[in-house]
């Protein structure tokens, strides 16, 4: 009985049937191609054992010139830097209070405290830190108020509740003497008022959780802020940031990491300082900080289209004079930034309707825009990434490649992702590069999901594709390229809890120490070379290079799937375990067409998968 050898064409085609995708790949999870052969993915790692709060979707990681190593995230909750391991809350200040303003009530037998604060601008879930409080005479001592809370509910614009808790969170219920009101020496220290986590499409009463707001009134949620999305570079050893729509923010290194960001415009030499920014950056040849999508100076409001860029070596002077390099263009074409990238020659504009190079030139129009392509845009404001000499980024239906002109790349799982894809939350895609396996990935939310659940994978070497779920713990939100790293930081999200952490990827080949599964099937193939014949599977050879570890326990299994007809279901055929020390295995398998799945789940070794080959024999036509 002859053996037939198997050879499948690299990455994963869905845009056709399975059977007409005869001799390729059809599904997989957790799997790469690389060298035209599918692979199970690199493992991840916490990248350290502090967690942080919220959901993070934006990483930025730089050094200083002491080669001290920051990382910059912002969450809907926080902004942070982690430095030597440990996490470091570096939220702005939104309002200090003076002393005596807010006031405590407690209720016997309730561990729920009423703050009273006139015009307090609070939200529900901000964060506040209350000092300088005397004991309510009971059971809620100094101790229990003076210290950072997370607001529970907004009773009106004067009051709103914290739950008391003890340092170690333990929750403290208030006692007969708990009568006082803090004293007179109180001062609340309000944090930016807290992000959304879930894109909020539309506007008005009930868009907020309840208790967020007053009963009755209207939301104050637009396209500037319906989630929460943070820009952040870094000007020199220092760190700016900006919330999606807010004032811009300035981290000054050299006072330490327990020092928060304060605003840019409360800086000394502070001028006309945008109050309102879709996204800011520092270009790195000439040190301007650019704002894309900004308030005009001299107005509040946000001119969605304007570019406006600081003074060359300074994050404060916006002010243009005859004597700096300070100015403002308003682009023509489109109503709205989505996104910008900086690029080794050039800034990428993304609006609605286009792409924008700005390039700068120096004295006197120091930058200039030239619009590069229309009829395409980026589906968010992270949805691109420069890589291997190119720039890729995802739109609204499809994928494309920048090298000084655009192309759209072609896409063998294109209706997979676009018909099974939640448009709404579409501004939580981002893009990953990973730079030493040729490879950028999206990361993005399936119809029926409300966070990102899926990723695609395309080899721009190999100029292939590969797709896969967040399972497992795979969930990212957030994603920084091994570029001063030894390795890819993603930020996770955990389903039940506020606590997440940031992992390095392409690390062993663990879900942090657990299992996690990989698996490639192939289309159908016919047996018989016209079909026809039912053929009779007797022996599998495999083919398979195990990495990390060639322990004989370690198993792959690989199963044979057949069908006699397109429109029938896939039967599994027969399962068979395979070692590093296998050889072949008899198999007792019949059909007319058959399909091959591999899949694993562990967490010590990786695998690379070679040819496959059966042996064959004519098994009738019924």
């Amino acid at each position: 009985m002859p053996f037939a050898k198997f050879v499948f064409q690299p990455g994963i085609n869905k845009e056709g049937t399975n059977y007409s995708n005869e001799g390729g790949w059809f599904d997989a999870d957790k799997v790469r191609f690389r060298k035209g052969r599918p692979e199970r993915i690199g493992g991840w790692e916490k990248n350290s054992s502090s967690s942080f709060l919220g959901t993070c979707r934006k990483i930025h990681n730089y050094s200083d010139v002491q080669s001290n190593n920051f990382t910059v995230l912002g969450t809907h909750l926080k902004l942070y830097v982690y430095q030597g391991g440990a996490v470091n809350d570096i939220t702005p200040l939104r309002l200090t209070t003076s002393a005596g303003d807010a006031t405590f009530s407690a209720t016997n037998g309730s561990s729920t405290i009423t703050v009273t604060e006139n015009g307090h601008g609070a939200k529900k879930n901000d964060f506040v830190t209350f000092s300088g409080s005397a004991s309510l005479g009971g059971n809620v001592i100094a101790a229990v108020l003076n210290q950072e809370y997370q607001i529970d509910t907004i009773v009106n614009d004067n009051s709103f509740t914290i739950e008391a808790k003890d340092t170690s969170g333990a929750t403290v219920t208030a006692n007969s003497s708990d009568s006082g009101n803090g004293g007179s020496s109180v001062v609340a220290a309000y944090q930016l008022n807290v992000g959304i986590d879930v894109y909020v499409p539309s506007t008005g009463w009930g868009v907020n959780g309840w208790g967020a707001g007053g009963w009755g009134s209207t939301a104050a949620i637009d396209y500037l802020n319906q989630l929460r999305l943070w820009s952040i570079d870094n000007f020199g050893d220092d760190t700016i940031a900006c919330p999606r729509g807010g004032p811009l923010y300035y981290w000054d290194e050299s006072s330490g990491v327990s020092t928060r960001a304060v605003l840019a415009s409360s800086l000394a030499g502070a001028s006309d300082v945008p109050t309102s920014n879709l996204q800011i950056m520092m270009s790195d040849v000439d040190r301007h900080v650019i704002s894309f999508g900004c308030n005009p100076i001299g107005s509040s409001t946000i001119d969605p289209m304007l570019v406006r860029f600081s003074t060359s070596e300074s994050a404060v002077d916006w002010t243009p004079s005859a004597t700096n390099s300070a100015g403002g263009v308003q682009l023509s074409t489109g109503s709205r930034i989505i996104g910008a990238l900086q690029t080794r020659q050039e800034i990428l504009i993304w609006t609605d309707v286009g792409l924008v190079s700005m390039r700068f030139v120096g004295a006197p129009f120091i930058f200039s825009f030239n619009e590069v392509a229309t009829g395409m845009s980026s589906i968010s404001p992270n949805a691109m990434t420069s890589v291997g000499g190119a720039v890729y980024f995802m739109d609204n239906g499809g994928f494309y490649i920048y090298t000084g002109a655009v192309q759209k790349l072609p896409c063998t799982v294109l209706d997979h992702i676009f018909d099974d894809f939640n448009f709404t939350q579409s501004y939580k895609v981002f893009a990953a590069a990973i730079p030493t396996h040729n490879e950028v990935m999206w990361f993005y939310p399936s119809s029926t999901s409300t966070e990102i659940d899926r990723y695609v994978i395309y080899n721009y070497l190999e100029k292939s594709w590969s797709i896969g779920t967040t399972t497992d713990g795979f969930t990212r939100t957030a994603w920084n390229p091994a570029y001063i790293l030894n390795n890819p930081l993603a930020a996770g999200k955990l389903d039940t809890t506020q606590n997440n952490y940031l992992y390095n990827h392409e690390v062993g080949h663990s879900a942090d120490g657990l299992d996690f599964t990989a698996f490639i099937e192939s289309s159908d193939f016919d047996l018989d070379p016209d079909g026809e014949r039912f053929m009779f599977i007797s022996k599998l050879i495999p083919d398979l290079q195990y990495r990390g570890s060639s322990d004989t326990g370690n198993t792959v299994s690989m199963t044979i799937k057949g069908r006699n007809f397109p429109l029938e279901s896939l039967s599994t055929l027969e399962t068979v375990s395979v070692t590093p020390n296998s050889t072949f295995t008899n198999t007792r398998a019949r059909a007319r067409q058959s399909a091959i799945r591999v899949e694993n789940t562990g967490n010590n070794f990786g695998w690379r998968l070679g040819d496959i080959r059966l042996e064959l024999r004519q098994d009738g036509k019924r």
